[in-house]
C-alpha cells in the first residue's frame, strides 16, 4: 500500500495525562503499549541516505511490515509537517526478506527501539512512542486535523519536531558523549527503566 504520510511529533512529560486526554477527546485505542523494534536497510555507500530514502523493516509484536519511505514529489518545503510517501506491505517472514536485501546489497545499518501504544480519531492517528532517549507522541493526518488535535491538547508548537529518531539520536549522543551505535534499549541502558514505565501506564 502507498500513501502520503504527514505527521509531527511532540515531547512527552506525563504518559498517564496523554492517556486521559486522548480518551476524553474520543481517541478509541487500536494497539495498547507493545514493543516495536526497526532496522534500517541501506548499501555501503549510503545510497538510499543520500537520496533521503529509507528501507525498514519492522516488528511490532508478532506483526512484521517492510517499509519504503521517500520524498514527496514536489515537496513544498513546509516544516511544520514531515511529509514522506510511505509504501508498506505486512511480511511474513522478516528474516526471510533480511536475507534477501543482504544478497541484493543492502545491509542493517541502524537500528531503532520504542514501546508503542496507537490510538485513532476521525482521519487522524495519534501513537505515544517510549524511546531510549525520551518520550515522544506522533500525530498522523492531514494538517487541519493536527492542528486541530494540538489545539485540543494544548500542545504549543515550542513542544514539536519534525525530525526522525535517527536525527533525535545523533543530537543525543553529541549532548550526551554516549557511544551506543544504535537506538536500543540494550544499548542504552535503560530497559529497566522503561518495564517501570510499563508498570506505571494506567
Amino acid at each position: 500500500m502507498q500513501a502520503a504520510e504527514i505527521e509531527l511529533k511532540f515531547s512527552v512529560e506525563d504518559v498517564a495525562a496523554l492517556r486521559l486526554e486522548a480518551e476524553r477527546l474520543g481517541f478509541r485505542l487500536v494497539t495498547d503499549r507493545t514493543f516495536e523494534s526497526n532496522i534500517l536497510y541501506d548499501t555501503a555507500d549510503r545510497r538510499l541516505r543520500s537520496r533521503r530514502q529509507i528501507l525498514r523493516i519492522r516488528h511490532y509484536g508478532t506483526r512484521c511490515t517492510v517499509t519504503h519511505k521517500r520524498v514527496a514529489d514536489g515537496e513544498s518545503g513546509d516544516v511544520h509537517y514531515k511529509t514522506r510517501i510511505e509504501t508498506e506491505s505486512v511480511v511474513e517472514d522478516g528474516d526471510a526478506l533480511a536475507e534477501i536485501f543482504l544478497q541484493l546489497g543492502y545491509g542493517p545499518v541502524f537500528r531503532y527501539e520504542k514501546f508503542r501504544t496507537e490510538w485513532e480519531l476521525e482521519e487522524g492517528h495519534l501513537v505515544l512512542d517510549e524511546t531510549p532517549i525520551g518520550i515522544w507522541a506522533e500525530l498522523e493526518g492531514s494538517p487541519a486535523w493536527i492542528e486541530k488535535i494540538l489545539v485540543s491538547l494544548r500542545v504549543g508548537r515550542e513542544r514539536c519536531s519534525t525530525e526522525s529518531y535517527g536525527a533525535m539520536f545523533l543530537r543525543w549522543k553529541e549532548q550526551t558523549g554516549s557511544a551506543a551505535q544504535n537506538l536500543a534499549f540494550d544499548e542504552i541502558g535503560v530497559w529497566a527503566e522503561a518495564e517501570d514505565l510499563s508498570a506505571a501506564a494506567p
